[in-house]
């Protein structure tokens, strides 16, 4: 195994780890309830139900869970997506405004109306 699979495995490693830190705390602060569609779950089917940050930050855990919020998969799915979206409109709309600042249409207007 070379130099960068290792890093791969244990950062792979890490993050399984971390998760499975905050989804036991999570399921023992809130209800096994889906923050969005309210659809409950139980043991047999709480492996559709995930840990969501809600600032999208994974390493942000604090201990009274207030960055989490649990979801199905369908709302997480939704959430993310949704957040892609904006993050990508808001990115082009910058790209856009920053267009519209640094053109100046009507420099050479005066010499224009003066022809």
């Amino acid at each position: 195994m070379d130099k960068l699979d290792k890093v791969v495995a244990e950062s792979k490693k890490n993050a399984e780890a971390r998760g499975h830190g905050y989804r036991e705390r999570a399921l023992k602060l809130f209800p096994w309830v889906c923050g969005k569609c309210e659809r409950e779950f139980t043991r047999e089917n709480l492996s559709e139900l995930t840990v969501h940050h809600k600032d999208h930050n994974h390493d942000n855990n604090p201990a009274d869970g207030s960055n989490w919020e649990l979801l199905c998969v369908y709302c997480h799915d939704n959430e993310h997506a949704k957040y892609l979206d904006s993050v990508s409109i808001t990115s082009a709309s910058n790209e856009l405004e920053s267009e519209h600042t640094t053109g100046k249409p009507f420099a050479n207007l005066k010499d224009l109306l003066g022809k």
